[in-house]
């Protein structure tokens, strides 16, 4: 609930036109940057992540004053990007909007980790869509505390080409989102530990982790 300083201390707020206190609650911090006019740009990013660092007060912090308790920032896909990066793979990435991008980390385990990547390009495959490629996300571990590190995964991309057949842009996010929760559902069959999907969209793509707000421009170096 809401409260406004009077003469004697706080008191709730009234419910006041489109005010409504029921849906009042506390949460972290959220910020959002846009362009009204849907230019996309570099300038936007670097926006929200200036953002991120003003809402530092909002997170929490280990006795290492290093590690926080995360930060992350959800942007569209950056395509011109991505089809660079993907190409000294020698992979070619189809037109934005016919293709996917997951986000995940995997376990430091080097045979678990493989067994995850293995899942993923199986269940995109069963599924009928076109399985692309891996992208390592590149990271810089000096910037976050030791507790972060120790228990820090790989943090990986990977890309789902849309199968032609599926006209709908929204009938691709569904399949992307059937895709996701398939590899979740696997990998718990498989009993496999510290495998999580961070996103897997056409649309957007999130960089996050067990950051503090002002580590995750330098961390995440695609940025």
């Amino acid at each position: 609930m809401s409260f406004e300083t009077y003469k004697y201390g706080l008191k709730p707020l009234e419910d006041k036109g489109l005010y409504d206190s029921f849906f009042e609650h506390d949460s972290c911090g959220v910020g959002l940057v846009a362009d009204i006019t849907g230019k996309k740009s570099h300038d936007i990013v670097l926006k929200g992540l200036e953002v991120i660092d003003n809402l530092k007060h909002r997170g929490a912090v280990g006795a290492d004053n290093l590690t926080g308790d995360g930060a992350g920032l959800l942007i569209s896909i950056p395509h011109d990007f991505f089809t660079s990066k993907m190409a000294e793979k020698k992979i070619t990435l189809p037109d934005l909007g016919c293709y996917g991008v997951g986000v995940v980390f995997l376990p430091s385990d080097k045979t678990d980790q493989k067994n995850c990547e293995q899942i993923v390009s199986q269940v995109v495959t069963k599924t009928g869509q076109d399985f692309l490629g891996w992208r390592e996300v590149p990271v810089d571990p000096k910037v976050i505390g030791t507790l972060s590190n120790q228990i820090r995964p790989a943090i990986k991309q990977f890309f789902v080409g849309k199968n032609l057949n599926n006209k709908n842009s929204s009938d691709f996010e569904n399949y992307l989102y059937l895709i996701r929760k398939k590899i979740e559902n696997t990998i718990i069959d498989r009993k496999i530990e510290n495998f999580y999907i961070s996103s897997l969209s056409s649309k957007t793509v999130v960089y996050k982790g067990l950051l503090k707000s002002d580590q995750l421009l330098n961390f995440y170096q695609d940025f």
